[in-house]
């Protein structure tokens, strides 16, 4: 897995800071920046972190790319709907040999180990029979149709493994561009970070977090799974170990 924070808001703290003053400000922006100092962000920012109030966090963003994750785990991280996806496709991207993730479960039993790469292998297998059987097939209507060779390629490989890509498992591996403002991250966070989420998207927030920490560690000091900064809200479901988690955390 490669996690990269690409890009984000200049100042992020400062910006937040002066978008929460204006609120309650009788003077504009301008003037509230003129007044601003590192030491008052700071204490303004754990002020408004601990009142709750979450709305000028929106005015934040930061911009992940990510790769060496799998299917089975985008799919869960485009489930955080407030948020900017750009994913590689496998309708434009034909896979000639297509990459997987290897549960770590499954990697440590050798056996498990073997009809898992069979699997995959044999996934391949059928995604270049499929893809050859379908570009036949769309090459041949093209030409038919009127159009020329290097046109009838060019449509009937787009439209073959548009369809081939049905075979790939979840277990394929993909590559990611996303946008979340700082408010989203939180509740990203708050849910990923969790001992009882996915191992795989566990990883990746565990991460996420270490990076954000880097440039922003006022924002997201406070950040990890909810039982950090409170009780655990799993009921029944807690994994028990509220105290490590929370040592964890604030040694991340």
């Amino acid at each position: 897995m490669k996690v990269k924070l690409l890009a984000y808001t200049p100042e992020p703290e400062k910006v937040i800071s002066m978008a929460a003053k204006l609120c309650y400000s009788p003077v504009g922006v301008e003037e509230i920046e003129g007044n601003l100092t590192e030491e008052s962000v700071h204490k303004f920012l754990n002020m408004l972190i601990n009142m709750g109030h979450e709305s000028p966090l929106e005015h934040v963003s930061f911009t992940f790319a990510v790769e060496g994750i799998s299917r089975a785990c985008s799919h869960q991280i485009v489930r955080h709907r407030i948020a900017s996806y750009s994913q590689q496709s496998q309708r434009y991207v034909k896979l000639d040999q297509f990459e997987y993730i290897i549960p770590q479960e499954i990697n440590e039993i050798e056996e498990a180990r073997e009809l898992f790469i069979d699997s995959m292998k044999k996934d391949q297998e059928v995604y270049d029979k499929l893809v050859d059987i379908l570009f036949e097939k769309h090459y041949n209507n093209l030409i038919k149709s009127g159009k020329n060779e290097k046109e009838a390629k060019g449509q009937a490989e787009k439209k073959a493994i548009e369809d081939a890509r049905y075979v790939f498992p979840n277990a394929c591996e993909t590559k990611m561009v996303f946008t979340m403002n700082t408010r989203s991250l939180y509740n990203f966070l708050d849910h990923r970070c969790c001992e009882r989420a996915q191992w795989e998207i566990r990883e990746l927030a565990i991460e996420m977090l270490r990076q954000l920490k880097q440039v922003a560690p006022i924002l997201f000091k406070n950040s990890g799974p909810n039982c950090v900064k409170g009780s655990c809200p799993e009921g029944n479901m807690t994994c028990g170990n509220i105290l490590q988690v929370r040592e964890k955390f604030e040694n991340l």
